[in-house]
């Protein structure tokens, strides 16, 4: 197993996330752990993403912008959005070179073009840990080694929910979509 550092990492989160936010975190990352094991993927690279996905996500606004400055209307009218983007460049800064992680934390928010294993994982995870109470079945597909699926059924419900919502769905949202909608 390689060591991933998630100690040191799970250090520096409790200076930047509330408990519930951390714990949120900790479960993710457990869930897409097993998740990655399940589906032939490295577990403990998955781990680590999970925890270190929402690590801006209770930045303050004028942060993300600095870490993440918005690229398009989506990010500009719901700077939440940037917490993935801004999450990667803040974890860059703290030594973290693994291209994979880098890409699950930025794209848990907006989507991971297919083929991307580690962040379909850690998307799955944070749309279905379980304290969260609904996409049961999202985790229950991802734990019976049918990720694709599972990430595909995740995005479309983001993509519904938003739209719904009258929010803003992010462009590369969309292209995920589309190419999710080309492998169908």
């Amino acid at each position: 197993m390689k060591n991933t550092g998630s100690t040191e990492y799970a250090t520096r989160l409790e200076a930047l996330l509330s408990p519930e936010r951390r714990a949120h975190s900790e479960r993710v990352a457990e869930l897409a752990r097993e998740i990655a094991r399940k589906n032939g993927l490295d577990g403990e690279r998955a781990y680590l993403a999970g925890l270190l996905h929402d690590v801006a996500k209770e930045l303050p606004e004028a942060e993300l912008f600095r870490l993440a400055p918005p690229e398009n209307e989506a990010e500009r009218s719901h700077p939440l959005v940037l917490h993935g983007r801004a999450g990667r460049r803040l974890v860059e800064g703290w030594g973290l070179r693994d291209p994979e992680i880098l890409e699950a934390i930025e794209g848990h928010v907006y989507g991971v073009f297919p083929g991307h294993g580690l962040g379909m994982a850690v998307y799955v995870a944070d749309a279905a840990e379980p304290e969260r109470g609904f996409n049961d079945d999202l985790r229950a597909l991802a734990l019976a080694g049918r990720l694709q699926k599972a990430y595909r059924l995740a995005v479309e419900r983001k993509v519904a929910y938003l739209k719904r919502r009258g929010i803003p769905v992010h462009p590369r949202t969309l292209e995920v979509m589309r190419e999710l909608e080309a492998l169908a």
